[in-house]
């Protein structure tokens, strides 16, 4: 394995491990898109689909210029950017740790541990990481109003200046009030050459973006001109449309999902992965493949703007056409 550099994090707490290439990268000033874990493990896609989005994500990502950084949980150390060697542990993983579990995670020496959203953007962070790839956000879910389930990655956009660049956010969610509680929290969103804001596999939720964006350089200038100084940017990107799902069928397979939902009584954490199995079952695989789709199209489109955070002050000719 590579000789690792180490960064130690304020306030005492445990260090981060950054790889020798990512923290070479960040050293030089060039381009880094961190990676969650969860996607590439089994809680995220079935095998062998989590190796092949961890291998789209990563080449489109290197094309695009810049250096990946996967986080995860291994050998009780927070890790951002893992070895090859390292890859099959997070494709085998099925424990996920949250932004408020790093810690225990690190002090219970776990072996292996996948990030989610919040923990990936807290990780990201803390090694100096501004972007961020993902496939969807969580959000506030259905009845919240009653069970107060709202996920934390909500919470970590609205905490940590970085931009999270996904596909919306899960269709099975309550989709209006995750944009409220966006709004409340000052965190921007954007929407990436597309008035609308998208539902993962579908193109539009039918709610409006509340902004729309052209190039990576407006995403680049709107973190660095906000308001809050904690907080982050949501930059969502449509699936592409070649691989968008049939709304029609996809609304079916999700309340089939939500019914058997309460029939099993499955909630909090647990209703992510239990969801999306279900729709795969429903749409007889066809999710599989959009997923792989919009997760690389994500990953794409964050390599060119992490381009343009580390392009000189004064922007490029390139640079506005991004």
């Amino acid at each position: 394995m590579a000789e690792m550099a180490t960064l130690v994090q304020s306030g005492g707490r445990d260090a981060i491990r950054i790889s020798e290439t990512v923290s070479a990268a960040l050293s030089a000033g060039n381009p880094v898109v961190a990676l969650e874990s969860t996607i590439f493990s089994r809680l995220g896609l079935p095998a062998p689909a989590n190796r092949e989005a961890l291998r789209r994500c990563l080449d489109v990502i290197r094309q695009g210029g810049a250096e990946p950084a996967i986080t995860a949980i291994i050998d009780g150390q927070a890790r951002v950017g893992i070895e090859p060697s390292e890859e099959d542990r997070i494709l085998q993983a099925s424990y996920k740790v949250a932004e408020r579990d790093i810690s225990v995670a690190i002090a219970q020496g776990l072996a292996t541990g996948v990030t989610t959203v919040s923990a990936s953007v807290a990780l990201a962070h803390a090694a100096g990481i501004s972007v961020f790839a993902t496939g969807g956000i969580g959000g506030v879910h259905r009845g919240a109003e009653m069970s107060g389930d709202i996920s934390a990655d909500l919470t970590a956009l609205a905490n940590h200046p970085v931009i999270t660049v996904c596909a919306g956010a899960k269709a099975f969610l309550d989709l209006p009030r995750t944009l409220e509680f966006l709004e409340t929290a000052g965190v921007p969103v954007l929407g990436w050459r597309h008035d609308w804001f998208p539902a993962f596999y579908l193109r539009s939720s039918g709610l409006r973006a509340p902004h729309r964006v052209e190039t990576a350089r407006v995403v680049a200038d709107v973190l660095r001109n906000r308001m809050r100084e904690r907080s982050g940017v949501l930059l969502t990107v449509p699936i592409p449309a070649a691989d968008e799902l049939d709304p029609v069928g996809l609304q079916e397979a999700l309340d089939t999902a939500l019914a058997a939902c309460d029939v099993e009584r499955v909630s909090g954490a647990a209703v992510t992965p239990f969801v999306l199995a279900r729709i795969e079952e429903q749409t007889s695989g066809a999710s599989v493949p959009a997923n792989l789709a919009l997760a690389e199209n994500n990953a794409r489109v964050a390599a060119s703007v992490a381009a343009e955070l580390t392009a000189p002050a004064s922007g490029s000719a390139t640079g506005a056409t991004r």
